[in-house]
């Protein structure tokens, strides 16, 4: 026979246990919801990223073609002037330049990538002006392995032609200078055009300075910026983003 102390124990279990039934099967429902909210979440970020990397890859190929039609125009003026020794010598660069375009598929590249992209412009560039153009480059060797998104330096020294040297009576300066601090890393165009307005840089059609920023908000949001200045002694352009190395160099994978 059950005592008083055990039939009162039996009875709270048996009004108990559904209690506690209800409330497991409730933390269970809240779980489970939480769960779908987080994979939801989680897909809406996924989704979102797609649409960032395609809105970016897009960005990337209308900078391309734009550079190949300047870089065509500057090959017709040598042939139009007769220019035979140039004129092979730029077809020579452009060449280099095309196998590098079809590489350069990563949404961000090393420096040393970027750099040796950009080179192939200005070789044709140098055929074009000759003695007139002097050219200076400083980058230390710690930033070659620095990530950058292609075509940022090829842009803005193609800017600094076209809005600047293009119709530069006498010498014409080029300056490109990357350095960096803890965490970020700048990269400074400057060349002694003719002085242009800030707004002569963006251009319709997703090209130049606002393609730029276009792509460095998409990768960097916040993070990076453009700053122009620009008077009777040229035009200085200023490209400031985070510093981030390529992992796999550092490690020597590759």
């Amino acid at each position: 026979m059950l005592s008083y102390e055990g039939f009162t124990l039996l009875i709270m279990l048996f009004i108990l246990a559904p209690i506690m039934g209800a409330i497991a099967l409730l933390f269970l429902f809240v779980f489970e919801k939480r769960i779908d909210l987080l994979e939801n979440k989680n897909k809406e970020i996924r989704l979102e990223q797609a649409l960032q990397e395609a809105q970016y890859n897009k960005l990337n190929q209308q900078i391309q073609p734009h550079f190949l039609f300047n870089t065509l125009n500057v090959i017709l003026s040598l042939a139009r002037l007769n220019r035979t020794t140039e004129l092979i010598r730029a077809l020579e660069a452009f060449s280099q330049f095309l196998k590098f375009k079809y590489k350069a598929s990563e949404p961000l590249i090393p420096l040393a990538q970027e750099i040796q992209y950009t080179q192939h412009y200005l070789d044709i560039q140098s055929l074009r002006f000759g003695d007139r153009l002097k050219i200076d480059m400083e980058c230390p060797d710690q930033l070659l392995i620095a990530l950058v998104p292609p075509f940022i330096l090829q842009t803005l020294v193609e800017n600094s032609f076209k809005h600047g040297l293009e119709k530069k009576v006498g010498e014409a300066l080029l300056s490109i200078r990357f350095y960096q601090d803890s965490q970020t890393i700048y990269l400074e165009v400057i060349d002694n055009g003719l002085m242009v307005k800030a707004t002569s840089f963006t251009e319709k059609g997703g090209h130049g300075l606002d393609n730029i920023q276009k792509r460095l908000d998409l990768y960097f949001s916040n993070r990076a910026q453009i700053i122009i200045s620009s008077n009777e002694s040229g035009t200085r352009v200023k490209v400031v983003w985070p510093l981030v190395y390529d992992k796999r160099v550092e490690e020597g994978a590759l």
